[in-house]
């Protein structure tokens, strides 16, 4: 089954390489567990009216190996209960890609991203077409393909829903 694309703004550009996603809330804020709580943390030192600005389905960009670092979850829960649908960047941490793969959260790595976008720019990820596309400008750059456990992982929501339908399945 084809994943649904994701179209939206873009809420925040990462272009760094290496960026750590605990910077995200804060480290001192790592072990809060309220999300409310960090989604109210969540880009303060970037962009102090993020939170207001940002809408459901709007995504974040990144640079190379973006989620360098422990991979916290944290920071990504605070952004997906802002209504952050998804992560793209130039290339992911491999810890950060299979924690965040895990959780159900939308990540695309595409080489060259950082090349076609602006903040508040509206793309498309369009995973038949294995592409980001911007909607304004009208360029592309392709996406690397999912490994087939990482797209029935997103698919199907995270690893544990993954898990429960392979449970469920298996007993039928």
């Amino acid at each position: 089954m084809p994943l649904a694309n994701l179209r939206g703004r873009i809420a925040w550009i990462f272009d760094q390489e290496n960026f750590d996603v605990d910077q995200i809330v804060g480290v001192k804020n790592i072990k809060i567990t309220d999300v409310a709580a960090l989604a109210k943390l969540a880009m303060q030192a970037y962009d102090p009216d993020f939170a207001a600005a940002v809408r459901p389905g709007d995504v974040i960009v990144g640079g190379g190996n973006f989620g360098y670092g422990h991979p916290h979850y944290p920071p990504l829960r605070a952004l997906r209960h802002l209504g952050i649908a998804g992560v793209i960047a130039e290339s992911f941490s491999p810890g950060f890609w299979r924690g965040e793969i895990s959780m159900g959260t939308m990540l695309a790595a595409c080489p060259g991203v950082l090349g076609i976008v602006r903040r508040w720019d509206e793309i498309e990820l369009d995973w038949t077409a294995g592409e980001v596309r911007n909607l304004a400008s009208g360029a592309a750059r392709p996406i690397e393909p999912l490994a087939a456990a990482d797209h029935l992982m997103l698919e199907t929501g995270g690893l544990v829903p993954y898990l429960k339908r392979d449970r469920v399945a298996s007993r039928a």
